[in-house]
């Protein structure tokens, strides 16, 4: 069940940097004090921004783009929005403590290119630069899994993670169309941020749907306890037959029996159980896990370290 999210972690590790966002954030810090130091941006952008015109000669750009900003002030709104969403969401991805730094730069990369297919779909001009897509992407996911989270926007103003991912992207989708059709090449697309919501949306959905898929089978698979009626042979010498044949089945008519009377409740119960594991695992898919009841959370212990066991 590697899909679904880890409980909510304390304040203090709340803003905590992971390695990988820690190792996004570096990389960005890096290439901005070359900017302002050694290297124009025009060159960089040049290098590394994407351009569909230029595709596939540099096909390292579809990456590459999202390392380069425009200032100082594109750098930092989005790694603000990085730090906001994404350690939670690299802690909740870990499996025991690892992987979850793998997990979370694939995501990125997938949510950056997300947006420059949608640049590519409807926009073709300019050159797009910044790594928004991506937190777009990133903000995207946490709220698909915490939408009830309180965050602070701008470390001040306390709101819902929801309400504050709305706004932003109801604000990104009003500038986008506002600066549509000026004339001007503007190399912060507002527009190809959609790309990595979208991207982030489907991603989200197809792991949260994998998981619980999986986890059905593995319940499905489970053996019952009961071991059932013995076969009659058909191989045995002609003079046994008769007598062996005859207490097989006096056997097994008994077993059947049991099972009838003994085991019927007990059938009961299981697919009782197991119609509330999936209504449970339906509730997760739609609502989050944080949705769930105690009630509901020792459920879904219960039957983990049943299949651990089994």
């Amino acid at each position: 069940m590697s899909s679904l999210p880890a409980p909510a972690n304390s304040e203090q590790e709340q803003f905590k940097l992971t390695p990988a966002v820690q190792g996004i954030i570096a990389i960005n810090l890096i290439l901005m004090f070359l900017q302002l130091t050694a290297v124009r941006y025009s060159y960089t952008s040049q290098w590394l921004g994407f351009d569909a015109s230029r595709v596939p000669a540099q096909w390292w750009s579809v990456v590459t783009y999202s390392l380069v900003h425009t200032g100082v002030g594109h750098l930092l709104a989005n790694l603000y929005g990085l730090y906001l969403f994404g350690p939670r969401l690299e802690r909740a991805w870990s499996v025991n403590g690892a992987g979850g730094a793998k997990r979370f730069v694939w995501f990125y990369l997938l949510c950056a290119l997300g947006g420059v297919a949608f640049d590519m779909l409807f926009i073709r001009q300019g050159v797009l630069t910044g790594s928004s897509a991506a937190v777009f992407g990133v903000m995207t996911a946490y709220v698909m899994q915490w939408p009830n989270d309180e965050v602070y926007f701008l470390f001040v103003l306390p709101m819902r993670a929801k309400a504050l991912a709305v706004g932003l992207i109801a604000f990104n989708v009003l500038v986008g169309f506002a600066a549509t059709g000026t004339g001007d090449s503007v190399n912060v697309a507002y527009l190809a941020h959609l790309g990595g919501i979208i991207a982030a949306y489907i991603y989200v959905r197809m792991a949260a749907s994998a998981g619980i898929e999986q986890v059905r089978q593995r319940v499905a698979n489970v053996p019952d306890a009961d071991e059932p009626p013995r076969a009659i042979p058909r191989n045995l010498p002609r003079r046994e037959r008769g007598d062996e044949v005859d207490d097989i089945v006096a056997k097994s008519k008994a077993i059947a029996a049991k099972r009838t009377v003994a085991l019927t409740p007990s059938s009961r119960r299981r697919e009782a159980r197991a119609d509330e594991l999936n209504r449970v695992l339906d509730k997760i898919s739609q609502q989050g896990i944080d949705s769930l009841t105690s009630d509901e959370r020792k459920l879904l212990e219960e039957m983990s370290k049943r299949l651990r066991g089994s």
